[in-house]
């Protein structure tokens, strides 16, 4: 039983004033059932991480069986055989130029690890190329480094002083390509550029917005044509989430460093890792122990993580699991179209099994007033939508049944409906 006057410090919450927060007590699927008996829809599959939905008896085993054998060891000087399964298994999987494998515990920590990994890494070979590029709005983390190459935002105000300096490029979304072109092209003049990091044909927390992979491809070739290397933050899009596996596998030219979390272990645990080419790796061989790359986090390579993640990736490579992240995709864009002409859609829009409907309103950006509204409206209605300030999206798990999309849809068109009779 939660215990509802707890001391806790809610994340991403103004605790003045805050509601109380509601009491989970058990998930099945789809579905969260609530301490005082009712019952909602993870139509964001929690954060993005739930990808074959809660409670899952496959993964419960896999953790259970893995725990009474080895739950932690070490993993500096050693190793088991989860983390080797799931390190053979991912690079089976990833894209082709992707040969080495670095675990941490979340994607901030991912992001961090790979943005040492590119400065290190230049610095063996190119001592002048230290700065960073990253797309504007962006958002990588909540850590120092994560946050210095994300927008700067209410996340990062408090910050921003402590945060060390990136060339951003805008966002090549359509009618912006050719801006986003020629920036990248000044900004790789300078010859100091060392990597450039991106979310993938999507950028979640500045509100789901979405780009062309050729668009992406053309960047990432002219960053690999001035020896500048590129960094996929695949932590939201991994595991299917834009219709591929990765959302890499659309793009023409591979990035050298991917970033991946969330949904790796289906959400039943914390393990994020962070891929690198054989390029990459081999800079930091020498005969010099000082040349290592010193980081590292007590619970790297964690035994329970990796059994989670391997019985996540079985699910996800299931044959059903194929056909319903292509089911769900073809359900969004069918929707999608038919609301797109509602009066207060703003912009509709999906990529693979994410939908986003952004809405006409007075205020924009995640701190708009509108957000609690649709929260509120939502979870009287069932349904666990948590908007982007004025878009509201959702990013169900792959196990959602069609009277459960149809539900969301619903919620979705009421809470449009709202912001009719408010006008």
């Amino acid at each position: 039983m939660v215990n509802l006057s707890s001391p806790i410090w809610q994340p991403y919450t103004q605790m003045k004033g805050a509601p109380r927060p509601i009491g989970i007590e058990r998930g099945e699927g789809a579905v969260l059932y609530t301490n005082d008996g009712r019952t909602l829809i993870d139509a964001i599959s929690s954060w993005w991480v739930n990808i074959h939905g809660h409670g899952h008896p496959y993964l419960a085993d896999a953790i259970s069986e893995q725990a009474r054998r080895l739950e932690h060891v070490i993993f500096a000087g050693f190793t088991h055989a989860p983390a080797e399964n799931l390190t053979r298994r991912l690079l089976e999987i990833l894209p082709e130029n992707q040969e080495h494998l670095f675990f941490s515990d979340n994607g901030s920590t991912a992001v961090e690890v790979a943005i040492k990994m590119a400065i290190q890494a230049q610095s063996r070979i190119q001592p002048a190329k230290t700065r960073l590029m990253a797309l504007e709005n962006g958002y990588h983390g909540d850590t120092f480094g994560a946050m210095s190459v994300s927008g700067r935002s209410v996340f990062t105000k408090p910050f921003n002083d402590y945060l060390f300096d990136v060339t951003k490029i805008p966002v090549p979304i359509k009618g912006h390509e050719q801006l986003a072109i020629e920036t990248l092209k000044k900004a790789l003049k300078a010859d100091d550029v060392a990597a450039f990091i991106f979310e993938p044909l999507i950028q979640g927390t500045a509100g789901m917005v979405i780009y062309d992979a050729d668009i992406l491809s053309q960047m990432i070739k002219m960053c690999r044509d001035h020896q500048v290397l590129t960094i996929a933050d695949e932590v939201m899009t991994g595991f299917g989430r834009t219709g591929t596996l990765f959302a890499s596998h659309q793009l023409s030219h591979l990035p050298d460093i991917i970033c991946l979390s969330k949904g790796l272990t289906g959400g039943s645990m914390p393990l994020a890792v962070t891929t690198v080419t054989a390029d990459v790796y081999q800079r930091f061989l020498s005969d010099d122990p000082a040349d290592a790359f010193f980081h590292g986090h007590s619970y790297c390579g964690n035994p329970l993580g990796c059994a989670a993640a391997l019985a996540s990736l079985d699910l996800l490579l299931d044959a059903k699991t194929i056909q319903q992240i292509d089911h769900i995709s073809r359900r969004h864009k069918v929707f999608a179209e038919r609301i797109s002409d509602h009066k207060s859609a703003k912009h509709v829009r999906s990529l693979g099994t994410i939908l986003a409907i952004e809405i006409e309103a007075p205020e924009s950006g995640y701190l708009s007033r509108v957000r609690h509204t649709i929260y509120q409206h939502a979870i009287s209605e069932g349904v666990l939508l948590r908007p982007l300030g004025n878009v509201l999206y959702t990013i169900p798990p792959y196990c959602i049944t069609d009277a459960q999309l149809d539900r969301i849809y619903d919620v979705m068109q009421s809470t449009l409906d709202l912001f009719i009779a408010e006008r």
